[in-house]
């Protein structure tokens, strides 16, 4: 096993220098972008293990319960991993390969596609399991939930909220509670941190015209083009992640 290379998090005044242009910390987006900041000045890289929670809190002027959430967020979403008795280490490299593109951006966009990565699997096995197991009412509701989505959409509202009540019929649907739980965990690790994902809260919305098939493929009992379609939308979604990094080279 390779030797960790020991590093350190920059002094008090040099990191009054790197995060002046981010205060003050208010809220848990704040303090992460401030950690990213740290992280990157201090060249620490996988392996690395993060000064304790009291320190990192002293230097960002916050209160450790706002550091503990953050580093909390981040083990949820794969950047850390936290032992006790052995603190905080970095899981995924936090270091600019552009630097044309925002650390803080390339950071989140990141952990999206790793927890988009997780999710895919779960939502194609939902969609399956949804055409061959949904009763005749949970095909009817389905195919509700997607009217209700299409109609937000095309008014130009905000659909979001009835995106997540046709995906949790879609869910409920597969007879199988666990699919709703670990799919919800999973989007709740980013939202509790990236509210609007990469600056767009409305990510994902190119894939909305695509859901009425897929409604009505789960209705008809076709598992085929049911399943298409999903993959369809999750590669939109991602494709969507990607062109956002793109642009920003």
């Amino acid at each position: 096993m390779p030797k960790l290379k020991s590093k350190s998090i920059p002094s008090d005044a040099e990191s009054e220098t790197v995060l002046d242009h981010i205060k003050p910390l208010a809220a848990g987006r704040d303090v992460l972008d401030a950690l990213v900041e740290l992280i990157e000045a201090a060249g620490l890289s996988v392996g690395d293990r993060l000064p304790p929670e009291v320190e990192l809190a002293r230097r960002l002027g916050v209160g450790r319960s706002k550091i503990r959430e953050a580093l909390n967020a981040w083990q949820k979403m794969g950047i850390v991993v936290r032992n006790k008795g052995a603190g905080t280490r970095l899981a995924a490299e936090i270091s600019t390969h552009s630097v044309h593109m925002p650390l803080t951006l390339k950071v989140e966009a990141e952990s999206l596609l790793r927890t988009h990565a997780v999710r895919r699997p779960l939502e194609i096995e939902a969609v399956r399991l949804a055409t061959t197991e949904a009763t005749d009412q949970q095909r009817k509701v389905i195919l509700a939930r997607v009217a209700e989505l299409v109609a937000v959409y095309e008014a130009g509202e905000d659909w979001r909220p009835a995106d997540h009540r046709f995906h949790n019929e879609i869910y409920a649907s597969t007879g199988n509670p666990l699919f709703g739980q670990l799919i919800g965990q999973i989007q709740q690790a980013f939202q509790d941190i990236y509210e609007a994902p990469l600056g767009k809260p409305h990510l994902g919305q190119g894939s909305i015209p695509l859901h009425l098939p897929m409604a009505e493929a789960i209705a008809a009992g076709d598992t085929a083009q049911a399943v298409d379609l999903v993959e369809q939308i999750l590669a939109t979604v991602e494709v969507e992640v990607r062109d956002i990094i793109g642009g920003e080279a």
